[in-house]
C-alpha cells in the first residue's frame, strides 16, 4: 500500500508540478474574460455618453440663438433709443429671419470646401462681430448687421449639426442632433428672458453684449475642443464622410423629393407649436387670468418639456424616426386642440403647456435624423436648408396669426391653426415612411 501510495504521491506530485501552470492559465483566462466583461461594460457605458464636443456645440447655439429671442423683449426700448417707430424696429426681427432663410443655403455652398472646425469658428466670429458693430451704430447699421448675423447663425447651425453627427456613431445621430438643437430651446426659454432682464438693469444693449461674450467663449471652445474633421469622423465612425462633395453632389441631394417632404414636415411642425408658444403669454394673461409673476414660470414649463422631448426623441428617432415624427405630430394636434379648452383653467393649462413642449421637441431630432439619412453624401447644404425650414416655420407664425386675429377671431384660434398645421404634416410623414420601406 505504501509503495502504491508512494506512486500515488509521485503521481500526485507530478500532477502537483503541472496543475498549477494549467490552473494559472485557466485562472488567467477566466480573469481576463471577467476583466474584458468589466471593461466592456465600462466601454459600453462610455459609448452611451455623447462626446463633450456635442454639448459644446449646443452651448454655442444657445449663445447665438439668445440674440434671436432677446430682441422681441427689448423692442420698445430699441425703437425709443433709435428714434424709429415700433413697426420699423420690428423689421430688425424680420432682417435676422431673412438672413437665416435666404442666406443660409448659399453660405453652405460657398463654404463646402472649408474644414468644419474652421467654418464653426468663422461663423461665430462673423456673428459676434456683426452683433457688436450693430450695437455701435444707428438703425440702418443695426438692420444690416442683423441680416449678416442671420446668415452666420444659419451657417453655424447647419455645420454644427453635421459636426455633431461626425462625432458619434451612426446609431446616435438623431440624439446628437437633438442635443445641439436643445441649445436653441434653452435660448428660447432662458437665454432670451435672461438677456431681457439684463438689458432692463443696463440698457437694451446689455443683453446683446452678453451674447457677444458668450459667442466668443464658444468660438474659443470650438477651436480647442472640436477635433479636426478626419480625426473626429475616424474616431467615432460617424456617418458624415470627411471627403467634401462638390457643388454638383450637394445640388443632386437637394433634388431628392424625399428631402423636400421632410423639409415640409419641418416647416409645418415648427409653425404648429410656435404659433401657440408665441401667443401663450397673452392667452395666460387674458384668458387664464394668471398674475404677471406666474406667466414666466408657466412658459418655463414649455422649456422643461422641450428638454424631455429632446431626450425621448433623440433616443427613439435613432431607431424609429417615423414613430417619433408621427407621435410628435399627432400629439401636437391633440394638445393644440386641448389648449383651446384648458387655457380657461390654470390647473388644466399647466400640464398641457409642459406636454406641448415635449411633443414639439420629440419631432426635431427625428427631422434631422431623416435629413442626414436622405442626404448623407451631401449633408451641408441639406443641413443649412433644414435650418432655413425651422426659421421659416418660426417666422411664418406672426403672419398666420395676424390673418385671423385682425378679423376679430378669438385668441385661441392660433392653437386651432397649430392643430391644422400639425395634422397637415402627418400624411407627409406617412409618405416618407412608405418611400423609405420600398
Amino acid at each position: 500500500m505504501r509503495p502504491g501510495n508512494g506512486n500515488a504521491r509521485c503521481g500526485n506530485g507530478a500532477a502537483t508540478r503541472t496543475l498549477p501552470v494549467e490552473v494559472i492559465r485557466m485562472d488567467a483566462t477566466v480573469m481576463e474574460g471577467r476583466s474584458e466583461g468589466r471593461s466592456g461594460g465600462r466601454s459600453e457605458q462610455r459609448d452611451r455618453r455623447l462626446p463633450a464636443g456635442v454639448y459644446l456645440l449646443g452651448f454655442c447655439l444657445f449663445a447665438m440663438g439668445s440674440a434671436e429671442f432677446l430682441l422681441a423683449g427689448v423692442l420698445p426700448a430699441v425703437a425709443a433709443d433709435l428714434e424709429v417707430s415700433l413697426s420699423s424696429a420690428g423689421f430688425l426681427i424680420t432682417g435676422f429671419a431673412l438672413g437665416v432663410v435666404v442666406g443660409g443655403p448659399p453660405f453652405a455652398v460657398l463654404s463646402l470646401r472649408w474644414p468644419r472646425r474652421t467654418t464653426l469658428a468663422v461663423t461665430q466670429g462673423v456673428f459676434a462681430a456683426s452683433v457688436a458693430v450693430g450695437l455701435l451704430g444707428g438703425y440702418e447699421v443695426l438692420l444690416l448687421t442683423r441680416i449678416v448675423a442671420g446668415v452666420a447663425y444659419a451657417g453655424f447651425f447647419a455645420v454644427a449639426s453635421v459636426t455633431a453627427i461626425g462625432l458619434v456613431t451612426p446609431d446616435r445621430n438623431a440624439r446628437a442632433s437633438g442635443v445641439v438643437v436643445s441649445g436653441l430651446s434653452v435660448a428660447m426659454v432662458a437665454g432670451g428672458p435672461a438677456g431681457t432682464l439684463l438689458s432692463h438693469f443696463t440698457d437694451w444693449r446689455g443683453g446683446f453684449w452678453a451674447v457677444v461674450a458668450l459667442t466668443v467663449a464658444g468660438l474659443v471652445g470650438c477651436l480647442l475642443g472640436i477635433p479636426a474633421d478626419g480625426a473626429a469622423d475616424g474616431a467615432a465612425g460617424g456617418a458624415v464622410s470627411p471627403v467634401r462633395p462638390g457643388l454638383a453632389g450637394e445640388l443632386a441631394a437637394m433634388r431628392r423629393p424625399a428631402l423636400w417632404g421632410i423639409l415640409a414636415v419641418t416647416v409645418l411642425t415648427t409653425a404648429a407649436y410656435m404659433i401657440t408658444f408665441n401667443y401663450l403669454a397673452a392667452m395666460l394673461a387674458d384668458l387664464t387670468g394668471l398674475g404677471e409673476v406666474w406667466i414666466p414660470a408657466v412658459l418655463a414649463l414649455f422649456g422643461a418639456g422641450a428638454f424631455v422631448g429632446l431626450s425621448i426623441g433623440g433616443r427613439v428617432a435613432d431607431r424609429r424616426p417615423h414613430a417619433a415624427l408621427l407621435t410628435g405630430a399627432a400629439a401636437l394636434v391633440v394638445l393644440s386642440l386641448a389648449m383651446t379648452v384648458a387655457v380657461h383653467r390654470a390647473w388644466a393649462v399647466v400640464p398641457v403647456v409642459a406636454l406641448l413642449g415635449i411633443a414639439a421637441f420629440v419631432v426635431n431630432p427625428a427631422v434631422y435624423g431623416r435629413v442626414f439619412a436622405i442626404a448623407a453624401d451631401a449633408p451641408r447644404l441639406a443641413g443649412a436648408t433644414t435650418v432655413s425650414a425651422f426659421q421659416l416655420g418660426i417666422s411664418a407664425t406672426p403672419a398666420l396669426a395676424a390673418a385671423v386675429l385682425t378679423r376679430g377671431a378669438a385668441l385661441t384660434t392660433v392653437s386651432l391653426i397649430g392643430a391644422a398645421l400639425a395634422a397637415a404634416a402627418i400624411p407627409l410623414v406617412l409618405l416618407d415612411r412608405a418611400r423609405s420601406t420600398t
